[in-house]
This record gives structure tokens, sequence and C-alpha cells, in this order.
């Protein structure tokens, strides 16, 4: 532990969060209490340390290299005593365009509808929204027809669609009543974008999730006005519908029991699971408001949720009915599908369909996330000219309260910036990531350390936030318990933050160990197994002992990690494969 303990003197870190106010704490009872009772849909981001370093430290950190102008004009450095947070100034459009590059096009191109609860950026909530525009993007740019169906939250930013217009108005089913429906068509980051609107309650509020009306049976709804649009409206017959998650785990059912018998005879479905530990639960009376008949599929080898066999009442799970109804099901990393395999309820679902059951890598948009061209930031930078990320760490650390005010000419950021490595957490508060950890963590520096401020935690959502956060950070910290697949490794490595991340899921296809002399050639960060707290504390002071004391090694795999290719071009391949060993010719 004695090892582990000097982390503190190097390690201090900035933790933020999701909802609109910086919250600086320095007593770790009154640290506790606020990450106790924050919501389900914060964000927490985590950054940095001032510390005393010793001689050689210091030597090293010169090493590292003196500011040097890089033609970046003269900055005007934020305060936290601005009246306007530096992440909430006016920002260029951000001008994504339709076309990512791609190397290939596929020779036989499909008609593919995602259907889907989010998408960014217009109704993000966590990873799902950037999987699905990331995806479909990506698709669009292999020459693929793709369009995304999604419904109208009353909270969407509509800021960011383009020609939005109504198409039609139409009925759609449900609980015996024929709902008059809008139909909406716009752009968004170049694409198509159907959006469905009742007349109803359903998707009024002020966020995505959590609003007044009764989420599941608005989801059942919109899995069938989905349907009901194709064929009853334009008699679309794409080759494939996607859908994602719980929340449009319906549609397979409705699909291959009513609107297959009906005009829609071509698409074939898939559905990808984004996390298991979300299923949907759903009473059989809940399911029959949807025009399906409940009680028929209660039973084992259909949507039944296998906890409540024996209960009264039994309940369905409308991810199960998904999963043994769709043609296809994804899970979105190799890892995690032999995870899932193994453990949780619908473990003995999945082996049952392990045949159609696959695991493929998410990827991001290295459209949206480049920071050679982001227009969030304050100073550009890539692989080949890095120079630009250390502008960017000051800038944060300045805005945040974390650097000291002097004064400062536009083209220098003072030596002590790079003294202290800058580690950020960006994550939902939920057990699931690992908060023990983090607040172990927080604890330790803040029994170790008392130099100057050295922790912030912004309880808020703001992507232009976090891209500075990313583009700012050392290190990007991802102590999950599980994930999935995780993107805030992938989009940390793009913008040069090295992660330091628990073997599991996703991260353990990612991110590969710094010492694991077994795989040098992939080492790309820092990993550890364990989920107790010296498991964590150990892999962040090796970290720090590489960026203090071998800061040559450390610019080594700086540049490395923006070199990994993490690109949707990189593994939408596989989807294309799936989606043409699915499709039918009619």
């Amino acid at each position: 532990m004695m090892e582990c303990a000097v982390v503190g003197k190097f390690f201090s870190p900035i933790f933020s969060s999701s909802r609109s106010v910086v919250v600086e704490k320095r007593k770790l009872p009154s640290l506790h209490k606020k990450i106790k009772f924050c919501s389900s849909k914060f964000k927490m981001k985590a950054t940095q340390a001032e510390t005393h370093l010793s001689q050689e430290a210091e030597l090293q950190a010169e090493k590292r290299g003196s500011s040097t102008g890089v033609g970046v004009g003269e900055l005007i450095w934020p305060s936290p005593s601005d009246g306007t947070p530096f992440w909430k100034k006016d920002f260029p459009s951000s001008g994504v365009s339709p076309e990512v590059p791609a190397d290939v096009k596929d020779s036989d191109p499909k008609h593919i509808i995602h259907v889907t609860a989010e998408m960014a950026p217009i109704a993000k909530v966590g990873g799902l929204g950037d999987v699905v525009t990331g995806l479909a993007r990506a698709c669009l740019s292999r020459g693929h027809t793709v369009d995304i169906m999604l419904p109208f939250y009353e909270c969407i930013q509509k800021q960011h669609i383009k020609d939005l217009t109504v198409i039609t108005k139409y009925n759609s089913y449900h609980d015996g009543n024929w709902v008059p429906t809008n139909a909406y068509r716009g752009v968004v980051s170049g694409i198509p974008v159907i959006f469905i609107e009742p007349s109803n309650q359903f998707f009024k509020g002020q966020y995505v999730y959590g609003g007044s009306f009764n989420e599941l049976e608005a989801y059942l709804f919109f899995s069938r006005a989905c349907l009901e649009w194709m064929q009853q409206v334009t008699s679309t017959q794409p080759d494939i519908i996607h859908v994602h998650e719980w929340q449009t785990g319906a549609l397979p059912l409705l699909y291959w029991d009513i609107y297959h018998h009906l005009s829609l005879k071509k698409p074939r479905i898939v559905l990808t699971i984004h996390n298991m530990e979300h299923y949907g639960e759903c009473s059989k009376e809940q399911l029959s408001k949807s025009g399906l008949e409940g009680s028929v599929y209660a039973s084992i080898d259909k949507a039944i949720d296998d906890r409540t066999i024996g209960h009264n009442p039994e309940r369905l799970s409308l991810l199960k009915g998904g999963i043994v109804y769709s043609n296809a099901v994804v899970t979105v990393s190799p890892t995690y599908l032999k995870e899932t395999l193994c453990t949780g309820w619908l473990a003995s679902t999945l082996v049952r369909n392990r045949d159609k059951y696959f695991g493929i890598l998410n990827g991001i948009d290295t459209t949206m996330w480049n920071p050679a061209t982001d227009i969030f930031l304050p100073v550009k930078f890539n692989d080949q000219k890095p120079e630009g990320k250390k502008f960017c760490k000051y800038y944060v650390q300045r805005g945040l309260g974390l650097a000291s005010e002097g004064t400062q000419d536009g083209n220098h950021v003072p030596d002590i910036t790079y003294k202290a490595p800058l580690v950020v957490c960006i994550t939902r508060l939920v057990p699931q990531k690992g908060l023990h950890l983090i607040s172990h963590a927080i604890k330790r520096i803040e029994e170790l350390h008392n130099q100057g401020p050295c922790i912030r935690i912004l309880l808020m959502f703001s992507e232009e936030l976090s891209h500075l956060l990313y583009a700012a950070a050392d290190m990007v910290l991802v102590p999950s318990i599980y994930e999935p697949c995780g993107l805030t490794q992938m989009i940390g490595m793009r913008y040069g933050a090295v992660p330091v991340v628990r073997k599991t899921g996703g991260l353990a296809d990612t991110v590969f160990d710094m010492d694991d002399q077994s795989n040098h050639n992939r080492a790309n960060g820092f990993v550890f197994e364990g989920i107790d707290e010296g498991s964590l504390i150990c892999a962040l002071d090796r970290a720090f002992t590489y960026y203090r004391e071998k800061p040559d090694e450390w610019n080594g795999i700086l540049k490395k990690v923006m070199e990994v290719d993490n690109s949707w071009n990189n593994t939408a391949g596989k989807y294309v494969e799936l989606y043409n060993s699915k499709s039918v010719r009619l």
C-alpha cells in the first residue's frame, strides 16, 4: 500500500458531471453526499492534479518540451469568474459533412432502416445515440440507403435538423384506438430521419426519458407506428430493419406475427443489444395494447421473463422477445458476448440462439470526433502535430480554476502544465461505472494532496465540454464493473488521452496494457482486473510513473493511441456482412 499511497502526490483529479453547475468539493463527506444522490442521467467527468515533484521529475517534465508558438495567435484564456463558462460560448456550426470517407463501396447496396430511441446529437442520452449515428453514416458512405426512425420527442434539439417538414399524417393502433400520428422528415448529420409524433401525450417532456407518460407503452406504440408507416404510408420494403435495445424489442414480434402476414415481406430484423441490464419488463396486458395477444408470448421459448416463472403475475421481457424473434442479434463487443453467454438470466436464451448471436465492436465517428477539425477546441492538433494538445490542457485548467491566472501571452503555456497529469472520467453516475472506485480515488487524493485546487465536479450534460475535456486530458479513466463496449476510451485515444481501464467487455477488446510483454505491439494503456480500490490505485500509479519518469515513452504512447483506428469504417463492414447474410430477394 505504501507504493500505491505515493500516487496521491502526483494525482490531482478534476471531477465533473452532468447538469448545469460547477461544484468544487474539498471535503470528502460532502463529496459522497453529492455522488449518492445524483441521477443516473448525470455524467461525471474527472480531471487533474497539482503537485510537488522531485527535482528529477521536474527535469523530466522540462524534457517533455517547453511551450513554443504553433501559430495559434492570441488565445483569450478563460477563468472560473467569467460570466459565461468557457464551454458555453458561441461556437461555429459543426458543418459535419454527410460524406464519411470510406475506403470501399459495397457491391450489393442495401436499404437499412434503424428504429431507435436515441440518435446523436438530437436525442442523445448515452452511447446508443452515438452508435446509431456513427453506424448509419458509415453505411451511407459505403453506398447503402439508410434511414433512421425516431420518436419526435418534445425536447428534441431541432436546431440540428435540416429541412424538417411534415410528410404525412396517418393512424397507428394503440390500446383499442387508432391514434392520429404525424410523420416528419429531416436530415441530421447527413442522415435522412423520419420522426414519429403521436397526437397523444407520448414523448412529451423536457428529457428523452423520464417524462410523465408511460415509457413502455410509448415505445410499444412507436414500434408499431414505424411498421405501420412502412406498410400503410410508403409501402417501403427495406432489406433490413435494425432495432436497438428493449425500447424497440417488440418490433420483431409485431413484424413476424402481424405485418409479415400483410404486405411487408422483404425485411429481415437485426437487433443490437447495447446493454443487457435493461430488459423492458412488460405485463401481458401492456403488450396486448400493441395489438398482439400478450398471453401468447408468456412461454419460455418466447418472451417470458425467466425470473418470474411461477410468480403471480408472471412478466414478459421485450428484450428477450426481440432476441427470439429477430433474424440476427448483435452485442457490441466480442468479450461482452462471451460474458453474456455465461452470466445473467438471459444467458440461457442467448445460448439457445447462439447460431444467430454475434459480437461486433462499436466504432466512433471520426468525423465528429476529430481533434484536427473540432470546432469546440481553442487549438486544433493531430497525431503528427500534437503540440496543440498542451494549449487545450492549459485552457481547460485555467477555465476550471486549476491553474494560476498569472499573465500569459497567447502563444505560451507555462512549464507547470507538464508537471501533473490531467485525468478525466466521463460517465453516468451509476454503480456499473465503478463509482466506488472513482470516489475512492478522490478520497485518496484528498488525504494525500493539499497543494491547492485539484478536483472539479460538474453535474451537467454538455457535448461541448466533453470535447474540451478529451482534448485536455493526459489520461482517461474508465473503471467500469462491466462495460458492453465503451466509447469513452476510444474517443479519449482519438484525442491523445491514454486510457486507464478495468479489463471487461469492450474495454478488454480495445485497451492493452503497457507492461504486458506478451502483447507489446498492441500496448496502448493501463489495465487492471480487480474491482477493489487497490487494483485501480496501482494501475494509476503505473500510469503516473510513465508520465513522470519516462517522458519519451509517454510521448510515444500518446502518438500511438492517436493512430489507433477505432472508426466505424473499420467495423461497419462486419455489419454489412451480417446484413448480406440475412437479407432476401423477392
